[in-house]
């Protein structure tokens, strides 16, 4: 008869995994990874056979089934009684950290729009935690990401796929065709700089026809497949992000849902949970987080009045706390960090430097 037993034993863990990094930060010891063995014996006549399998076990934090629950979520499944198959397990993001909703219950509403609708997009300013946020609901909902940032430089060829070499034996699939075919969710980042002629591609896809045409391949129609769902982002259309033009109207009108993002702290709201952020992050204590937090608040509310360029995200401004953690002087790091970060006009450096100073020197 089978065998079986389980024990904890610390080992480092290894994953090929999609994750989600950090910018900034103090530098973390590395942790070992709890690892569960469970070991299967079984004897048949004359032959004995023992089978060790190392699995990770997650014993500090929250399981994806009380996350699900704690972001209302666990009664939308994207892909019932369906498993993706091994080759695209890599694709589902792995230890993404929990977002700082505030109260806005973006994780709810984006997995309500996908299950309702199978699309929406993400509006807001940079560095409100958009590609975070999808990167969570990726994970645990289960769903391979297909992540394309829409630049100037990504052509047609990426992201449908072309024939190598000479003749039309070798013919690779782009991103969007992998995606239509296997399914996930396909994350459209910086989707107000995409370009006519692929936009105009998509709009088959996302409509009741639900195919796209590969005009490439002999012109191949590839259904999109059942569980396939699709989140564009975007940053707000303005001068500041250069390249940036407003959104193709057809595109626009099959995006069924559209959130929008925002600062936690803006203007004299500090959000205590941002001060908590910066201090974990960076290691500074409570009264100096907050202060670099209400000078972070000052240049949004500045930013979204059209005065200044570039409203500083909470990764702007866990840099600048990581110099001051490190012993440089709070003024200093500012003008190595937020206050280069926010322009390079000398003028509105100035300005910056005299907002950081006034909350500084009090």
């Amino acid at each position: 008869m089978p065998e079986t037993k389980q024990k904890l034993q610390e080992k480092p863990m290894e994953t090929s995994a999609v994750g989600f990094g950090f910018q900034g930060g103090k530098k973390k010891k590395s942790e070992a990874v709890y690892m569960v063995e469970e070991q299967i014996r079984t004897e048949s006549k004359d032959t004995k056979l023992s089978v060790s399998i190392l699995k990770a076990a997650s014993v500090d934090s929250p399981s994806h089934a009380e996350l699900r629950k704690k972001y209302r979520i666990d009664k939308y499944d994207l892909h019932p009684g369906y498993v993706f198959p091994e080759s695209q397990q890599s694709l589902i993001p792995r230890n993404t950290p929990e977002y700082i909703d505030k109260g806005f219950n973006y994780v709810e509403r984006i997995v309500r729009a996908l299950y309702h609708f199978k699309q929406c997009a993400l509006i807001g300013p940079s560095g409100t935690g958009k590609t975070h946020i999808v990167y969570l609901v990726a994970e645990l909902c289960g769903l391979p990401m297909w992540e394309i940032n829409c630049g100037l430089q990504t052509s047609a060829y990426d992201l449908f796929g072309r024939y190598i070499g000479l003749g039309k034996e070798n013919w690779i699939d782009g991103q969007i065709v992998m995606w239509c075919r296997n399914g996930g969710i396909l994350y459209l980042d910086e989707a107000n700089m995409m370009k006519q002629d692929i936009a105009t591609r998509l709009n088959p896809v996302l409509d009741t026809r639900g195919h796209i045409v590969l005009t490439e391949k002999d012109n191949e129609i590839i259904k999109r497949h059942q569980y396939g769902y699709l989140i564009i982002a975007m940053n707000p259309f303005s001068s500041e992000f250069v390249g940036t033009k407003p959104l193709n109207a057809a595109l626009r009108r099959r995006m069924s849902v559209w959130i929008n993002f925002d600062y936690l702290s803006i203007g004299d709201k500090v959000a205590p949970d941002e001060v908590e952020l910066i201090m974990k992050r960076s290691g500074v204590d409570e009264k100096t987080a907050e202060k670099i937090v209400r000078v972070g608040a000052e240049l949004r509310r500045q930013y979204k009045n059209g005065d200044l360029p570039y409203g500083p995200s909470p990764g702007d401004l866990i840099n600048w706390a990581t110099l001051v953690a490190d012993g440089c002087p709070p003024i200093e790091a500012a003008v190595e960090t937020i206050v280069g970060t926010t322009s390079d006009d000398v003028e509105i450096q100035a300005v910056v430097k005299r907002i950081v100073e006034s909350i500084f020197e009090k």
